[in-house]
C-alpha cells in the first residue's frame, strides 16, 4: 500500500478555484502541444512512413518509418499516447472547473474556448491516429483502471462542438502570440470538415479566413518563411511557440519531463540533415546543423518540383561551402565543397569538390543507395543556436499556415465540382511559389485538377511540416502512394491507417476483454 503524503496542503480544488491558480491551468493545457510539435517522436509519426520520405542512416524508429513490426511497444506512439491524454485530462479538468475559478465573464469565456479548442486540438491527434479508443469528458479522479472503445463519430461530434464553441467566442488577435484565436480555430475547424469530408463546409470556412480581413497573407518570397528573424509572420495561423530562453521549453527534468532526451525545445533541425562533417573540407557549423540524419527525401519528393518552382531552393540545400582549416589541396576556405543534388550533375570539369547526384543517392527504381548523403530540408534549421552542437531550437512549430486554407478550399471546392475556382485558390500559392518571370509556367488549368495533383500540391508546399501521413489517411492514398512512390516501404497495409495502442495502456487496464488491441496488431 501507498501512503500518499502532500506537505503543501494545496488541492486541486483550492487552486483551481483562484484566477491565479486557473490561469496556471490553461498555461500549462498548451504545453502539451510542445510534445508533437517540433519533436523528433511527432515528425516520426507524421512524416514518415508516407510517399516522400524514407530511412536515412540515423532513423532510429523504422518500425514507423516502413511499417516492418510496427506494434504497440514502439516509443513514440507510446510517448504520443500519454502526453495527448494528459491534455485531454487537463482540458477536461479546466473546462468542467472554470465556473467556480473567479474569473471575470469575459476572460471566462475565452478561457472556456481556448480550453475546448485545445480537447478539440488533443481529440483529432488522437482519434485520427488510434481510431475509436479512450473517450472522456470527465477529469480523472484517483486511479482509473478501465479504458472504453467509443465510435469514431462520437469523438468528431464533441470536436466540431468544442470548435463550434471556440469559433463563437474566441477574440480574433491575442496580444500573447501562441495562444489561439478566432481565425485559428476556425482554420483548424476547416480542416476538420474537410477530413470527415464536409466539403461545403470546409470550403465556406476556409474561405472565410481567407477574406475575413483579419490580416494574414502570404509571405511574398517562399524561403522567407524559414527564416529565424521571421518566425511571426504574415503568414502564421497557428503556431506552437517555443521560448527564446531555451530553460522555458521543457528540457529534460527527471520530475517533470524524464523523456526530454535533452531537446526539450524545437528539435526538427536535427533530424532531416545529411552527414556532412565527415567529408572533406567540412566540419560541423552552426550554419549547416548538427546532423541526426535521420530522414531523407524520396526521390519522388526531390522530382515533384519543376524548375520554375522556388520552393524547391526555399526548402532544400543542395551545396556546402568549404568552413575547414583542413582543406584538400587546391580548395579554400569558401568553395565548394560538396554536392549532393537531385540532378545527374556530374561535378564541372576538373572539380576537387565531392558530388552526389541522383545515381549515386538513389538506385534506378527510387530505393536507397546512399542514406547519408542527400538534398537536405532546410525549413526547421536555426543559425541562431548558441553552438554547432545545440541540440535546442527556439523556432516555433507552424501548425497551419496561410496557405493551407488555399489549398483546403481548393480540394473541398475539387469534390463540389467546382473546379474553376478550386484551380483559382491553388494558383495563388503556386504564383506566390513561381521564380521571377515564371509565374504563367506554374499557373494550372481546372482540367488539371485531381486528387493526385492536391497531394502532389500539398507535398510541395508543406513537406516536412507535419502534415503528410495525416493527407494520405484523409484522402484514403495511404497505401496506395506508399507502395506505388516509396520503394523502401512493402508492408504497408490497410489496417495501418491507425497506430497500435500502447502495449503499456494495454497491460494497465482490468478490462482488458473489453479494451482490446486495435485489428492487425498483435
Amino acid at each position: 500500500m501507498l501512503e500518499e503524503y502532500n506537505p503543501s496542503g494545496l488541492t486541486a480544488e483550492a487552486v483551481y478555484s483562484t484566477p491565479e491558480g486557473f490561469e496556471s491551468l490553461v498555461n500549462a493545457a498548451y504545453s502539451y502541444q510542445r510534445w508533437w510539435y517540433g519533436k523528433e517522436e511527432g515528425y516520426n509519426m507524421t512524416e514518415m512512413g508516407t510517399d516522400i520520405w524514407m530511412s536515412a542512416a540515423g532513423d532510429v524508429w523504422p518500425d514507423l518509418t516502413t511499417y516492418t513490426n510496427l506494434q504497440g511497444t514502439n516509443a513514440p506512439i507510446t510517448t504520443e499516447w500519454r502526453e495527448l491524454y494528459a491534455g485531454i485530462n487537463l482540458t477536461n479538468a479546466g473546462i468542467n472547473r472554470i465556473e467556480n475559478a473567479g474569473l471575470s465573464p469575459a476572460l471566462r469565456i475565452q478561457r472556456e474556448a481556448e480550453l475546448r479548442f485545445l480537447r478539440a486540438f488533443y481529440y483529432y491527434h488522437i482519434v485520427e491516429t488510434w481510431g475509436g479508443v479512450h473517450f472522456t469528458l470527465e477529469e480523472s479522479q484517483g486511479i482509473v483502471t478501465t479504458a472504453n472503445k467509443t465510435p469514431v463519430d462520437t469523438f468528431y461530434d464533441q470536436i466540431l462542438k468544442d470548435l463550434d464553441f471556440a469559433v463563437a467566442n474566441l477574440a480574433d488577435t491575442s496580444p500573447d502570440y501562441g495562444r489561439v484565436t478566432r481565425p485559428a480555430a476556425m482554420s483548424f475547424l476547416a480542416r476538420i470538415y474537410l477530413t470527415r469530408k464536409m466539403y461545403q463546409q470546409a470550403a465556406q470556412m476556409a474561405e472565410s479566413v481567407i477574406d475575413g480581413g483579419f490580416g494574414y497573407s502570404l509571405v511574398p518570397n517562399y524561403a522567407d518563411l524559414w527564416a529565424m528573424d521571421n518566425n511571426q509572420s504574415s503568414e502564421i495561423v497557428y503556431a506552437v511557440n517555443y521560448s527564446a530562453n531555451l530553460t522555458l521549453n521543457d528540457l529534460k527534468n527527471d520530475a517533470t519531463n524524464p523523456l526530454g532526451h535533452g531537446r526539450g525545445s524545437n528539435n526538427g533541425h536535427l533530424h532531416f540533415l545529411m552527414k556532412y562533417d565527415n567529408l572533406p573540407g567540412l566540419t560541423r557549423a552552426i550554419e549547416y546543423g548538427r546532423p541526426f540524419n535521420r530522414y531523407m527525401p524520396t526521390r519522388t519528393l526531390l522530382d515533384l518540383f519543376s524548375e520554375a518552382d522556388a520552393r524547391y531552393e526555399g526548402s532544400f540545400m543542395e551545396v556546402w561551402y568549404a568552413n575547414s582549416s583542413n582543406t584538400p589541396a587546391g580548395m579554400s576556405r569558401g568553395d565548394t565543397a560538396v554536392v549532393a543534388t537531385r540532378t545527374e550533375f556530374a561535378g564541372n570539369p576538373g572539380h576537387i569538390y565531392q558530388v552526389y547526384n541522383r545515381n549515386d543517392i538513389y538506385y534506378e527504381n527510387g530505393k536507397v543507395r546512399d542514406n547519408l548523403r542527400y538534398p537536405t530540408l532546410t525549413k526547421h534549421m536555426d543559425d541562431t543556436r548558441s553552438s554547432a552542437n545545440e541540440a535546442q531550437s527556439s523556432r516555433d512549430a507552424y501548425v497551419i499556415r496561410f496557405a493551407e486554407l488555399y489549398l483546403i478550399a481548393a480540394e473541398a471546392r475539387m469534390f463540389l465540382g467546382d473546379l474553376q475556382t478550386a484551380a483559382d485558390h491553388i494558383n495563388r500559392v503556386r504564383a506566390r511559389a513561381a521564380k521571377p518571370g515564371q509565374v504563367d509556367e506554374m499557373m494550372i488549368s481546372p482540367e488539371m485538377l485531381t486528387l493526385d495533383f492536391i497531394l502532389d500540391e500539398r507535398a510541395r508546399e508543406f513537406a516536412g511540416e507535419q502534415l503528410r501521413w495525416f493527407d494520405l489517411k484523409r484522402t484514403g492514398k495511404l497505401v496506395e502512394r506508399v507502395l506505388a512512390l516509396n520503394p523502401d516501404v512493402i508492408n504497408v497495409k490497410d489496417y495501418h491507417t491507425i497506430r497500435p495502442i500502447p502495449q503499456a495502456q494495454l497491460d494497465a487496464v482490468t478490462n482488458r476483454d473489453e479494451f482490446v488491441q486495435n485489428p492487425g496488431y498483435q
